[in-house]
């Protein structure tokens, strides 16, 4: 369908914009003879509504001759003979007209009234091909949008999809240690809970900050099982940053970094503190770990900084900050990214 006549507001700007054309054309019609400029105007009108149609049709005949695809004669061709019937048709109507106002000087602005109809099939056919060139550079650009937000949604997912497996291989190595312990059995259950309430996660993009904050609880339970009083957790929420939507397990990676590569490594445990609060639009989180600076540093075989970094950067772009060093021994982790609602929310089973 013709966008124009898609839309009842359009057509009626169109139709505004023929009053305009009939009264240019009234006057070009009075200079060039000695008829009143009403009776131009009269003459004019029923031509001109005629015209008003007639100069939908070149829409069709653009798309089906786009400029890059069709030869010059067949562009040629095609509008010349579709504008010569439209000036034909548009004279016509105007003389007859003049005829039955009784014009006479009206009646041998014939040839004039040609030209002009030809003109405005002609000037219609290239504003059709300007509005179809418009159109496909802004469907182009959706399209290109689109293509960036697949591509930006894909690579979060399969950043996602890699966090399930590298904590479920740290899970079992802990069991592992644990298994001729009466723990081991604890352990597994806590394990159990914590797959249970990451499993409805995939499909969400975001989820409020106290989800994550109690998945990221319900890992370090996990844990206790296995270090006991040497792991110790300290929390500062503050209440207002708890709606804010954070990417699905973001805080996942951080927090096993902490017990891997910190508690883990001292012999009397140590602490793992855990801020969040909001300054201005947007959440900033710390995570703190005592760790070891004279241990070695561990294998290279983890997900860790760079995949919360990469998360961050294709979830949030140039919005999103992480900042991470050691300082004596403790070892901080920064996030500051912009608080969004989130897309959906539901409380962990």
């Amino acid at each position: 369908m013709h966008p124009i006549l898609a839309s009842p507001r359009r057509l009626a700007l169109y139709a505004l914009a023929w009053i305009g054309v009939l009264a240019l054309l009234a006057s070009a019609t009075w200079e060039s003879s000695t008829a009143a400029w009403l009776d131009a105007a009269a003459a004019l009108a029923p031509a001109c509504a005629l015209a008003l149609f007639i100069c939908l049709s070149p829409f069709y005949m653009c798309r089906s001759l786009p400029l890059g695809g069709s030869s010059v004669w067949n562009l040629l061709g095609a509008f010349g003979a579709a504008g010569a019937a439209c000036g034909g048709l548009f004279a016509w109507s105007a003389r007859e007209t003049a005829a039955l106002l009784k014009s006479k000087p009206l009646q041998g602005m014939a040839p004039f009234w040609f030209a002009m109809g030809v003109f405005l099939y002609l000037l219609s056919a290239g504003l059709h091909y300007a509005a179809l060139a418009v159109a496909s550079s802004r469907q182009s650009e959706r399209r290109a949008a689109e293509a960036r937000t697949l591509a930006r949604e894909a690579e979060l997912q399969a950043l996602r999809m890699q966090i399930n497996p590298h904590f479920l291989f740290n899970s079992l190595h802990s069991i592992s240690a644990l298994a001729t312990t009466d723990r081991a059995r604890e352990m597994c259950v806590r394990l159990a809970g914590f797959l249970r309430s990451s499993l409805g996660l995939s499909d969400r993009a975001n989820i409020p900050l106290r989800e994550e904050l109690a998945l990221a609880r319900s890992y370090l339970e996990v844990e206790q099982v296995r270090f006991g009083a040497r792991l110790r957790v300290e929390e500062e929420i503050a209440p207002d940053c708890e709606a804010c939507g954070v990417p699905a397990l973001l805080l996942q990676p951080l927090v096993e970094n902490a017990v891997k590569h910190g508690i883990a490594g001292l012999v009397d445990g140590g602490s793992i503190r855990l801020t969040a609060r909001r300054r201005g639009s947007a959440v900033e989180i710390a995570l703190e770990n005592a760790f070891d600076p004279e241990a070695s540093a561990p294998s290279k075989t983890g997900i860790g900084l760079s995949h919360v970094r990469r998360r961050l950067e294709v979830r949030y772009g140039g919005q999103a900050e992480l900042a991470a060093g050691a300082s004596g021994t403790v070892y901080r982790v920064e996030l500051r990214f912009p608080c969004e609602s989130p897309m959906d929310s539901s409380s962990l089973a």
